[in-house]
């Protein structure tokens, strides 16, 4: 079984490992893997439905039909710049209508998005141009204060294979997505087993990974979760959260709306002002939410008039919801709660609409596919009994089974049978449902944005008067985790938070990998092998306040 699983890994679709032979048969034979496209799964429900409201975003109101047209119209416009099947294309957009349109046409086209997040800056987004070659990045001009085109300017002669900037809205020396609108033309088919684009992983290294997603295996989880969150074509579906998540965009997210013909509306923010007002004007019937948010949306309903009736489900995952905050769900907002757990890698878990009210309110659901295979171990990989904690493993017709060009990474997260290690630390309810108790990995989950604590620290180490970092979680009662950064500074030498987090924004770290508190010591506590003793500061810092740094203490 083993040989099988090495000879399999060693045959990459562009760089990444298979499925292997036998488990990618069953797949098919089975009916979970099949033989359609994103491009064909929306012409399929443009001939279906039309004129059917699709797509609401700000004033734009795009049936099937129109994003069918221009899905088409740009895959001939990404083709007359040389954009060709394998292509890599960064696709940093906010919550917009045109995201849907450039990800269908590359999409028809066969050329691959990596679908990166508004909240990257340059530290990000200049890693994943020279790790996928990407020849195109398509950005928006501004959102809310940030030019993206500043951002195109300094990346640009940086990256040998960045061809094209393409840019919604006013693109000044860039390319305007308006003008790659073109008539439509003959294209080749990609292979539904194909790659069809790259997620990010939140990952625990100083790198971010880049999951590569199938046609058929991420429609697999698409048309599963549309069953299971019972989705119909009158379903309004709100996108509250960044569009390109895996959250909300597959589970079942839009493209799941857009599967059972139903309407995405797409919130510019999540703020409760920006999303009452859209749920009362569109008749919302189900949106996700992380966390923090739903501590937003629950205090805000005292002082908002808005209607909010028509919402029936309020999924909430990311990051583990408190059972207070959960209890406080249907009495305040007036819907139903569903707890989702997943990762962009694959598993995807559900508490089901019709599940008893404890089970909703207490674990984080069972997995979405029968084909899911999930272990909960020790740390020798030893199946541990029913209901202990443990480390989670799985594999699955839509878990990936290594991370694109990454060998080295791949042979710390994946078995040698195929499963992958979530990083997460959890147990087993008699019933098989998920009940998450925290992580094992080096991550802060900080309301559901997973940071790498080496990515930061490596930031924070070619700072000249810092001589050591340690980039810790620590609990918070509203984003449920912290960053802490515990700083060793040389010689003495004066620092304060505010010129660090300075010294951070300007090497291009985004905005929600900063650190919200900073701790000063003399020198870092380290293990018996020599390394840093994370969790002896977590266990100091979350018993005392007494060494956060004053200028700090008390905010976020």
């Amino acid at each position: 079984m083993i040989e099988n699983v090495q000879s399999a890994l060693q045959q990459p679709i562009l760089d990444s490992p298979r499925w292997p032979t036998d488990y990618a048969d069953r797949y098919r034979r089975l009916g979970y893997w099949q033989d359609q496209t994103f491009g064909q799964m929306l012409r399929q429900q443009a001939q279906r439905y039309g004129q059917r409201l699709a797509l609401v975003g700000g004033h734009q109101r795009w049936s099937y039909g129109e994003l069918d047209r221009r899905a088409d119209q740009l895959a001939a416009g990404f083709k007359s710049l040389g954009i060709a099947a394998g292509d890599r294309v960064i696709v940093q957009l906010p919550n917009i209508p045109e995201f849907f349109a450039v990800f269908f046409a590359l999409s028809r086209l066969g050329a691959l998005p990596v679908l990166a997040l508004p909240a990257h800056r340059q530290a990000e987004i200049q890693s994943f141009l020279t790790q996928t070659k990407a020849v195109a990045y398509v950005i928006v001009d501004r959102d809310w204060s940030f030019d993206y085109r500043e951002l195109a300017r300094r990346l640009h002669p940086q990256v040998e294979s960045l061809r094209h900037v393409v840019v919604v809205g006013e693109a000044q020396e860039f390319c305007p997505l308006d003008q790659l609108y073109l008539p439509p033309m003959t294209l080749s088919k990609p292979n539904a087993e194909d790659v069809a684009f790259f997620q990010l992983s939140g990952g625990s290294t100083g790198i971010p990974k880049l999951i590569p997603r199938t046609h058929a295996d991420y429609l697999y989880s698409v048309r599963l979760s549309t069953e299971i969150c019972h989705l119909t074509p009158g379903s309004v579906y709100l996108v509250a959260l960044p569009v390109s998540h895996n959250f909300p965009l597959s589970s079942p997210g839009s493209l799941g709306t857009l599967y059972a013909g139903g309407r995405v509306v797409l919130a510019r923010h999540p703020n409760p002002d920006d999303a009452f007002a859209l749920i009362a004007q569109e008749q919302v019937t189900i949106t996700a939410l992380v966390p923090p948010l739903v501590l937003i949306w629950l205090e805000a309903t005292a002082t908002r008039s808005q209607d909010l009736s028509s919402l029936q489900v309020l999924q909430v995952g990311g990051a583990k919801l408190s059972l207070e905050a959960a209890r406080r769900i249907t009495p305040t907002l007036g819907c139903q709660l569903q707890q989702v757990f997943g990762m962009a890698e694959g598993l995807v878990c559900y508490t089901r609409l019709d599940d008893p009210t404890d089970t909703v309110l207490t674990t984080q659901g069972r997995p979405l596919s029968p084909a899911d295979e999930i272990r909960v171990v020790d740390d020798a990989d030893q199946d541990v009994t029913p209901e202990e904690v443990g480390h989670l493993l799985t594999r699955g017709p839509y878990t990936i089974r290594g991370y694109y060009r990454a060998p080295e990474q791949n042979q710390k997260s994946f078995t040698l049978d195929g499963f992958y290690r979530t990083g997460d630390l959890v147990q087993l309810t008699p019933a098989g449902y998920v009940v998450v108790v925290g992580r094992a990995k080096d991550q802060i989950n900080r309301g559901g944005e997973k940071i790498s604590g080496e990515e930061v620290e490596n930031h924070l180490l070619a700072h000249p008067a810092i001589h050591n970092a340690a980039v810790i979680a620590l609990p918070d009662s509203f984003l449920g985790e912290l960053i802490c950064a515990c700083l060793v500074v040389r010689n003495g030498a004066a620092l304060d938070a505010e010129q660090v987090k300075g010294f951070l924004r300007d090497r291009g770290l985004a905005d929600y990998k900063i650190p919200d508190r900073f701790v000063w010591l003399a020198t870092l506590p380290s293990t018996g092998a020599g390394k840093v003793d994370k969790k002896a500061l977590q266990a100091e810092l979350s018993a005392t306040a007494k060494l956060i740094h004053p200028s700090t203490a008390g905010g976020i």
